[in-house]
């Protein structure tokens, strides 16, 4: 046990600081260290823990006409938002008399959940959300 004067020499001749480190404890604990540099890596400690990636939802609009290069187009992008661990929402766009034929959506949306398989599950399978939209929800592995 050292006084408190005599340890704030020593930590003045060392050029650091005198840090209190058990303050509850009797008697108190200090310690002789660089106190800038214990409260750099504490920050840095904190805000690695911060740095979690925010899960977004992306949707991604078709119609039942749609090609099969556009269908391959926006499966690329699809993946891609998988890869960045976002939730994609297809949308597939009934108007007039496409309405009669949802099996088509039903096929389009079956297929692209095929294809992206190995890095999405199904969250929400296809179904009609209005009258008019077919929507699937696939989040990633």
């Amino acid at each position: 046990m050292i006084p408190t004067a005599e340890a704030l020499k020593l930590a003045m001749e060392a050029n650091l600081d005198l840090v209190e480190v058990a303050s509850d404890a009797k008697p108190p604990v200090c310690r002789i260290m660089d106190y800038g540099k214990l409260k750099y890596e504490r920050k840095k400690k904190t805000s690695k823990n911060t740095k979690q990636h925010q899960v977004q939802l992306k949707e991604i609009r078709m119609r039942p006409k749609i090609g099969k290069h556009d269908i391959e187009f926006k499966l690329k992008s699809a993946r891609k938002f998988l890869e960045q661990k976002d939730k994609v929402k297809f949308n597939i766009m009934f108007r007039g008399r496409e309405n009669a034929h949802h099996e088509l959506g039903r096929t389009i949306l079956g297929d692209i959940q095929e294809q992206l398989s190995e890095i999405a599950k199904v969250e929400q399978a296809p179904t009609m959300a209005s009258g008019r939209n077919m929507i699937m929800v696939l989040a990633p592995r």
